[in-house]
């Protein structure tokens, strides 16, 4: 079993920058697909980026695009979503997801496991 937690949200005002963390306990998840994922208030949880197990493939939502970057470090059983230019629509509750995979995915069903969420909130 793997348990994530996520850190790094608050609250930013348009423009701004923040680095979410996602760290995984119980067990290793260096050889796990990852990815982060979104929902907004009322809205279906969405996909903004994944990254395959040695970090050498990534891929982005179009809406985050040139502004995200995730990235992993296998020895910290981390992964990270790095978040620059935030808009107010980028405010969600954002959840880091691993899978039991070497690839990673934008697809929501392929993930196993969930973290809590962290609350984002992008505002003047």
């Amino acid at each position: 079993q793997v348990q994530l937690v996520e850190s790094g949200g608050g609250s930013v005002q348009p423009g701004g920058s923040l680095r979410l963390s996602c760290v995984a306990a119980g067990r290793t998840f260096s050889t796990y697909g990852k990815g982060w994922f979104r929902q907004a208030p009322g809205k279906e949880r969405e996909f903004v980026a994944t990254i395959n197990w040695s970090g050498g493939t990534t891929s982005y939502a179009d809406s985050v695009k040139g502004r995200f970057t995730i990235s992993g470090d296998n020895a910290k059983n981390t992964v990270y979503l790095q978040m620059n230019s935030l808009k107010p629509e980028d405010t969600a509750v954002y959840y880091c997801a691993a899978r039991q995979s070497l690839m990673g995915s934008a697809d929501i069903y392929e993930y196993d496991y969930w973290g809590q969420g962290t609350q984002v909130t992008v505002s003047s």
